[in-house]
């Protein structure tokens, strides 16, 4: 029987070990996509207990200690936080086979030195360790970012965002000692069906000083504040799409179907498609001209519970993989760009499993391009519900089986934890395990050298060259 989650965790052979503990372990952390706070990494303060750099805002262990039957006092509630800490070590003890049980013992092993597992009889000293070290300047922000040797992390910023804490940390960039960019996310000026639209657009008048009673103000105030972005280190966008996104349509048309949103008419779903494909491929015009990455995650479906929505509002845990089909729309979406030579670097995220070959072919057909970009249309790491040891593999096959996993741009946290860095070295055991049992079972050769070089780019030099960092 193997330790529990020892030196060798995850690494099956010999090959796996080498791989890892020579190249992956050691290499700075690229964190391309999170919803990490920029003013909190700006004041750098230290928290005063786990439970509020653990359990505050992380909808993952939310959604579990729900299952285990917790009461929403000890979850988003006004229970004490070390109750709050007990609700939790009952019901990490209950996580058999999820990657929470691994990450928060990642994240005791690496941060706190702390290789107990998790249970209600462990958890009164686990709690007083810990929140000894959390008050320490040691264990600042900043500090717990150093820990985990970060060298780059993108928040996730609306473009109506004033970026104030970006940009103090970036006069600070040389005594902090790691990049802190933002990413354009116009999710607010996509989601024409939604309640605010109009208030949203009425806000980036403000903001912008331009005319945004026409869709075409619209561009000019959103391509102002891109340009805004890219002066605060900006080099990645993000979107989220849920539903339909696309269908062909004239500026006519569209221009007719933003008047009527501004006005609070209902839009039918088509027109949303029209509006959000019209408008997703000038962005990405706008994205080639200034050279960023876009990235697409598909296939959320939000806020189902009402009742939840209604009592806590959003991002809360009850958002789950939808199941729609959207190759055709995908296509669509990334043909419109391609023919007029618009077509950013991108990367397509799924949720949803079954729609992991589809990606990964959809990108292939997109490669081909006169700047030579290596892997210039990516397939996502593992994203979400499927951010785990199982999710991965699949991603890694898939990826492998359709296209060139050695272009592959690596991983990220998507998280809202400073103690979520640990998640990188999964995914690094993961993938020396999946390259180490190829070389062992005959399917590659042993060649130390190019796998030695693979790893590193996998892991890190990939997304430097991608971003362009």
């Amino acid at each position: 029987m193997k330790a529990f989650m020892d030196h060798n965790f995850l690494l099956e052979t010999k090959t796996a070990q080498k791989l890892f503990h020579n190249t992956a372990c050691c290499l700075p952390v690229i964190d391309f996509h999170n919803h990490l706070s920029p003013k909190e990494i700006w004041q750098s303060q230290c928290y005063r207990n786990l439970t509020e750099v653990w359990l505050l805002g992380d909808h993952y262990k939310w959604r579990a200690m729900r299952a285990n039957g917790i009461s929403e006092k000890y979850i988003t509630g006004n229970g004490d936080p070390y109750e709050k800490f007990l609700a939790w070590a009952d019901t990490v003890q209950n996580c058999i086979g999820n990657p929470l049980y691994h990450w928060t013992h990642l994240e005791l092993q690496r941060y706190f030195g702390i290789k107990t597992p998790l249970s209600p009889s462990t958890a009164g000293e686990i709690w007083e360790q810990c929140n000894a070290r959390l008050q320490s300047p040691e264990y600042s922000v900043q500090n717990l970012l150093r820990m985990k040797n970060v060298e780059i992390l993108c928040t996730t910023d609306d473009p109506a965002d004033n970026l104030e804490w970006h940009q103090k940390l970036a006069k600070e960039k040389e005594q902090i000692g790691f990049l802190v960019l933002p990413s354009f996310r116009p999710g607010n000026a996509l989601d024409i069906e939604k309640r605010g639209f109009s208030d949203y657009i009425s806000l980036l008048k403000e903001i912008t000083g331009i005319d945004t009673s026409s869709f075409s103000g619209l561009l000019n105030a959103l391509e102002k504040r891109l340009d805004f972005f890219i002066k605060c280190g900006c080099c990645v966008t993000d979107h989220s799409l849920e539903k339909k996104f696309f269908l062909p349509a004239s500026k006519e048309q569209i221009e007719q179907i933003y008047i009527r949103a501004l006005n609070k008419k209902a839009i039918t779903e088509d027109e949303g498609a029209m509006y959000r494909g019209y408008l997703l491929t000038r962005l990405g015009e706008f994205y080639a001209k200034r050279n960023l990455v876009m990235q697409l995650h598909i296939g959320a479906i939000r806020n189902n519970s009402s009742r939840m929505y209604e009592k806590l509002g959003v991002d809360i845990g009850c958002d789950s993989q939808n199941d729609f089909s959207y190759a055709d729309q995908l296509s669509g979406l990334l043909n419109t760009m391609d023919q007029k030579n618009h077509l950013p670097r991108t990367i397509l995220y799924y949720l949803n499993p079954k729609d992991a070959a589809m990606l990964s072919t959809m990108a292939g057909n997109y490669q081909g391009n006169e700047e030579q970009i290596r892997g210039k249309i990516q397939l996502g790491s593992a994203w979400w519900f499927c951010d785990h040891k199982n999710g991965m593999e699949q991603q890694m096959d898939t990826l492998s089986d359709t296209g060139l996993i050695s272009t592959f741009v690596g991983m990220l946290t998507d998280s809202r934890s400073f103690l979520s860095f640990p998640r990188h070295e999964y995914f690094r055991r993961i993938l020396c395990n999946k390259i180490g049992n190829w070389v062992e079972n005959g399917e590659y050769p042993n060649d130390p050298a190019y796998l030695k070089q693979l790893v590193q780019n996998i892991c890190h030099d990939n997304a430097k060259q991608f971003f362009q960092f």
